[in-house]
């Protein structure tokens, strides 16, 4: 019988050798690939952050570049068959477009022409920098003519692709939420670790903390200290500022279940043997209790991540969290806020479809790791 045959919720441990002798890990990932809407989910992920980590390259244009002419521009479908007089020809266009004003009304439409605007791949267009230091001007779907310009997701006012804004955009979003998590992970774990190893009178203290911080309204504290931020300070600055502030409550869930296991864990028989072989409180702590909660650790960082970008995202729709010329998801939608962008470009919240798909798909990814954690369980 092979790994990928086995079932390990339907035969008995004792009676399968493969399922007897396999890691911890091998069992939770035979656990987890059954859980076929997490999987998928996790795929769903893997695309983001890559699309986030290669944006200069993905994005058709520069997310700044404006053209006014092609103010609130529809959406564009792209076509690959070209029926020519030479015969069908398999490459990616888009029809051209007209600007038309309405005399009266002043509203400007556009109407699709016959004829034809080609596209190519890893064309040149505009230059950029990958990763702020790595010079280049290749993206993956560019026009053939370089004056040309074309709107898969739409313009924004100014005429900016909306596409490249929201590839761009994914890139803050989605790192925000990796390094907020990655704060609170680290007060979580040392602060729930200290209380519940060392106890006492430094658990009482930890543990009044972690209830004043549980005490406060969570969204008037995210909007107090956001707007306490001065809009002065450069992007970088306010960015870490803002990755603190949405990380504020985040590590106090997860210090109370470190704790918990913690004071569960010190009196265990292998703890007490590490103990009196004189193993340092370090090397008991990060070598054999710590490593006991990694699954639990993993369910509730995949968790967490959602509300992280969920928080840069409101409090950047309100105008408290990133400002431009910062491109985030939140800054993006804050831009469909008026009743004109409503009507005039409901593509506008295309952003907001890329936080809900996050969302859901780190939740879907939270519940399947979770169950994986317990291998055993049916």
């Amino acid at each position: 019988m092979s790994n990928a045959d086995i079932d390990i919720e339907a035969a008995p441990l004792a009676a399968d050798p493969n399922i007897a002798m396999a890691s911890q890990w091998r069992l939770m990932w035979w656990k987890f690939r059954k859980h076929k809407l997490a999987m998928f989910s996790l795929f769903i992920i893997i695309a983001l952050y890559t699309i986030a980590l290669f944006a200069e390259f993905l994005a058709p244009f520069d997310p700044n570049s404006f053209d006014r002419r092609g103010g609130f521009h529809p959406p564009q479908m792209v076509h690959f068959i070209d029926q020519t007089e030479e015969g069908i020809k398999i490459r990616p266009y888009v029809y051209e477009t007209k600007r038309n004003r309405n005399p009266v009304t002043l509203r400007t439409t556009y109407e699709k022409l016959e004829t034809k605007k080609y596209l190519q791949f890893f064309a040149k267009g505009d230059e950029y920098e990958m990763w702020g230091f790595i010079p280049g001007d290749r993206h993956f779907l560019a026009p053939a003519d370089p004056d040309d310009r074309f709107y898969l997701f739409g313009a924004d006012r100014l005429g900016r692709d909306m596409l490249s804004r929201t590839i761009q955009g994914a890139r803050l979003s989605l790192s925000i939420g990796l390094i907020g998590v990655g704060f609170a992970l680290f007060l979580g774990l040392t602060l729930g670790g200290i209380a519940g190893y060392v106890g006492g009178f430094t658990d009482t203290v930890i543990q009044r903390i972690v209830e004043l911080v549980l005490s406060l309204p969570t969204i008037p504290v995210w909007l107090a200290l956001a707007a306490s931020l001065p809009p002065s300070w450069s992007i970088e600055v306010r960015y870490f500022f803002i990755t603190l502030i949405v990380s504020l409550v985040g590590w106090t869930e997860l210090a109370r279940v470190v704790r918990g296991r913690f004071l569960s864990l010190k009196n265990d028989d292998f703890v007490i043997a590490a103990q009196l072989d004189n193993a340092s409180q370090r090397r008991i702590i990060f070598r054999h209790m710590l490593p006991s909660l990694t699954s639990h650790i993993i369910a509730s960082v995949t968790l967490a991540i959602p509300l992280m970008i969920l928080a840069e995202t409101a409090l950047s729709f309100l105008g408290l969290g990133l400002l431009p010329p910062a491109i985030s998801w939140g800054v993006l939608l804050k831009e469909a806020q008026d009743v004109r962008s409503i009507v005039l470009g409901p593509w506008l919240f295309i952003p907001g479809g890329a936080v809900v798909l996050t969302v859901m798909a780190f939740n879907f990814l939270g519940d399947g790791l979770r169950d994986a954690a317990d291998p055993y369980s049916t």
